[in-house]
């Protein structure tokens, strides 16, 4: 059964095919004028337009046009006495489902109808596949992206476009700040800083979608929906929308959300496997492994930028001593404490790793050898004046050798860089101790055991 408009000045015309597809189980609304059937679809629903091309004040065609502009998915079927090529090539390249030239027979006004709305209705479930087909394109995407930024932006994207959203913020769960923005699209910048800190508290205990009324900004209806893994709640997707949302917005949305909660998800995974990856167990700092490729990225980076950074190799003067006095338990315990107590002379932006045993290495990035120098004599006094393990009623006192080399003033690749700062260390390992050194080309080489790799500890450092 379907809603059809007739439209046809003359009233025999409107009786007999509005009887007929009345009795077909058709709703027919039947009207003479072009006027009438403007007004008809505008107060009405309907599936289809059957309309004569010759009306008054107006004609067929101007109906055809009306329908196309205003009321996509509707049909129309044109009924004409004019039997001519030129009416009906003009009214299907318009747009007209089918074109009929009176005395049309009930039955062909039956069939035309009835393979146009047909046609409707395979052209919606070819759009309605498209659609899924894109969702589901989209949520792989998501899903699959293991870079936070890029997922950030791809689900921001997404949102946007496939719920028709106009704007959009995503609430990331952070393990130690709780949430934090991370991902907007059309939001600007001035509303952000006041809207985050409400939208944080109004969310925080939150595990359903939601409608939040009473914010302070220029869209009329605000949506929520959480990223849930389990019993945890890893974000939230914050959807504005200027007028009432598409029918299968929650649909949508939630498949997309549910496919942000997977992704961010396996980024704390892959982090996870990260850090076995790339830090040190026992002092938490980077290893070796992640070092080399910090290196990497930053003498590309300092090439094209001219940009210096320096590297400091330090070595824990006579470690081996505490080992064999307190034993290797409260050693490992001085070189945690020695982690700590370099990461605090440091720069967030700095890199601190453990190069192995009682050696670790510092990259200073955007530091030039003068400003490697300051930093390196900060970190010895703070090394020979703290008191390690003084909670544990130890007081043990240590002392350090640093070596310094800095780009592109001693080397331009990192290997040389590594092996200038460590013949720099071992420079003051050889001497006085608890000093720092320059680096130079005619400084001696190291024992050829330092150089086959990360170095294990001296007995006499």
């Amino acid at each position: 059964m379907a809603r059809l408009l007739l439209v046809d000045d003359e009233k025999i015309a409107r009786n007999l095919y509005g009887d007929y597809l009345t009795a077909a189980g058709h709703i027919v609304t039947a009207v003479p004028t072009v006027a009438d059937a403007k007004a008809a679809l505008s107060a009405e629903r309907f599936d289809a337009v059957v309309t004569d091309l010759i009306l008054p004040g107006g004609d067929g065609m101007e109906v055809l046009r009306h329908v196309r502009e205003r009321y996509p998915g509707v049909e129309v079927v044109v009924i004409t006495g004019l039997d001519k090529v030129a009416p009906a090539v003009r009214a299907i390249k318009s747009g007209a489902a089918e074109y009929l030239v009176k005395p049309v027979a009930p039955e062909a006004l039956q069939h035309a109808l009835r393979r146009a709305l047909t046609t409707r209705d395979l052209m919606r479930e070819n759009a309605s596949l498209r659609q899924h087909v894109a969702l589901l394109e989209a949520g792989q995407r998501i899903a699959t992206t293991l870079d936070r930024e890029r997922l950030a932006a791809a689900t921001s994207d997404a949102l946007e476009s496939m719920a028709n959203a106009s704007a959009v913020m995503l609430l990331e769960r952070d393990p130690t700040a709780g949430f934090r923005a991370h991902g907007m699209r059309g939001l600007p910048e001035d509303l952000h800083d006041t809207l985050l800190p409400v939208l944080i508290q109004r969310l925080s205990t939150s595990r359903e979608p939601l409608v939040l009324d009473g914010l302070q900004v220029p869209w009329p209806r605000t949506h929520t929906f959480p990223a849930v893994d389990g019993d945890t709640v890893l974000g939230h997707a914050v959807l504005f929308h200027d007028s009432a949302p598409p029918e299968h917005h929650p649909e949508t949305v939630s498949f997309l959300v549910r496919n942000w909660a997977l992704a961010l998800r396996n980024l704390g995974r892959f982090a996870a496997v990260e850090d076995l990856a790339y830090v040190d167990d026992l002092t938490r700092l980077f290893n070796t492994r992640y070092l080399q490729l910090v290196l990497d990225r930053e003498v590309n980076e300092a090439v094209q930028t001219q940009r210096p950074f320096s590297l400091l190799f330090l070595d824990l003067d006579r470690f081996k001593t505490i080992n064999d006095t307190h034993g290797h338990l409260v050693g490992s315990r001085v070189l945690v404490e020695a982690a700590r107590v370099l990461k605090g002379c440091v720069r967030d932006p700095d890199v601190v790793a453990r190069f192995g045993g009682d050696e670790y290495v510092v990259l200073l990035r955007g530091t030039d050898s003068g400003g490697a120098l300051k930093v390196a004599e900060r970190i010895r006094r703070t090394m020979e004046t703290h008191q390690f393990l003084g909670r544990e009623g130890l007081a043990l006192k240590l002392t350090t050798c640093i070596g310094v080399a800095s780009f592109p003033e001693h080397a331009q690749d990192k290997d040389t860089l590594l092996d200038l700062s460590d013949r720099a260390m071992y420079r003051g390992k050889r001497g006085s101790r608890n000093v720092v050194y320059m680096a130079a080309q005619d400084l001696e080489a190291t024992p050829a055991e330092r150089r086959q790799g990360p170095p294990t500890p001296n007995p006499q450092s």
